[in-house]
């Protein structure tokens, strides 16, 4: 099943990712990875990525996938489900039976993911992620893993006070920890506090990657992320809407690069220091709504609908990557122009 990777349409984003990353694959030679959240955004990437390059390598690694539901995954991407160096175990992270063995390396991207329509309930998503991070914390001392990469998120910023100014690692706000609307920026910090309490007590490394925002095949289109209502406006040839006033300012990171960035942080990263992941280009909701319309030919209208909207990140959501790109090497290769073009050509090859 391996040599029919070749024939992937990301093949030449892959190649992209082992081009920048082909220095640091040996130390996982013969080695065991295992995964959360694995069979979403980032995860689908993550094992696109550990696949060509086990099969370029011929590295003879392995990854282990923990998933509520493998056979839903399987009609997604079947080429992944059934790759010799991929394997499923069905579970949840809060109780799942941990599987026998040791591994080297664990990824830790498993998220709670609330869709539009929704009803927020913060003790839910409070218990399902603080007590699904400890439970695989515990499993990476019982099975002596020696790096673990945390996949957190800019949100434990919280709201930048000063506007139109990137957001450094050492940045924190004095938000209240009493007051609930916050809750989901508190629970993702104390998820990297547990991971650090645990890495110093049980002396394993673990590297957190603060990601921010990211555009790229395989990104769920919801309605949680307006680049992906633009995906599917531009998709059925719509209008494309904008549903608040289109002043918040984001910068994407295609993911082609972010798997260069969350590899690097894995096997590079220092221990017990985060790491921004994203891009440092800012631009408008409406711009980046402007750049989908020009996918069509006509281009098509875009409309503001100013609404309230809700969601975690600030008004302005940019990293400064500083720390990333002087330690790491790392840097942001692939335009957002170019993104936009790549997703939206994925997509329509799909359908």
């Amino acid at each position: 099943m391996g040599k029919k990777l070749y024939n992937n349409p990301l093949k030449e984003d892959l190649d992209h990712v082992l081009a920048h990353t082909e220095g640091l694959w040996e130390e996982s030679r013969g080695k065991k990875i295992f995964i959360t959240g694995g069979t979403g955004f980032f995860g689908c990437w993550l094992m696109e990525s550990f696949a060509w390059a086990n099969d370029k390598l011929d590295l003879g690694a392995s990854i282990f996938v923990l998933s509520r539901n493998p056979a839903a995954f399987e009609k997604k991407a079947p080429h992944l489900y059934h790759h010799k160096a991929i394997n499923f175990l069905k579970g949840d992270i809060k109780d799942f039976v941990f599987p026998e063995g040791s591994f080297s390396y664990l990824i830790h991207g498993s998220v709670y993911q609330q869709t539009a329509n929704d009803k927020e309930d913060n003790v839910f998503m409070a218990k399902e992620m603080l007590n699904g991070t400890t439970n695989i914390l515990d499993l990476c001392v019982k099975a002596k893993v020696k790096k673990m990469l945390l996949i957190s998120t800019g949100a434990v910023y919280g709201k930048a006070l000063a506007p139109l100014k990137k957001i450094s690692e050492d940045f924190f706000d004095s938000i209240d920890p009493a007051n609930n609307r916050y809750a989901y920026h508190h629970v993702r910090r104390m998820m990297e506090t547990m991971a650090v309490i645990y890495a110093k007590e049980y002396d394993f490394e673990v590297k957190i990657a603060r990601c921010f925002s990211f555009i790229g095949p395989y990104l769920p289109l919801n309605g949680r992320f307006a680049v992906s209502d633009f995906i599917l406006d531009t998709l059925s040839r719509k209008s494309i809407t904008i549903r608040g006033d289109g002043k918040a300012v984001r910068s994407y990171l295609y993911m082609a690069d972010l798997v260069v960035w969350l590899w690097t942080v894995l096997f590079m990263g220092a221990n017990c220091r985060p790491y921004n992941v994203g891009s440092e280009i800012p631009t408008t909701i409406h711009e980046v709504a402007k750049e989908f319309a020009k996918e069509t030919v006509p281009a098509l209208p875009v409309s503001i609908l100013k609404r309230s909207s809700g969601g975690v990140a600030p008004d302005y959501y940019v990293p400064d990557t500083t720390r990333a790109r002087t330690e790491l090497n790392l840097q942001q290769r692939i335009s957002f122009t170019t993104s936009i073009k790549k997703t939206m050509q994925w997509h329509r090859n799909i359908n």
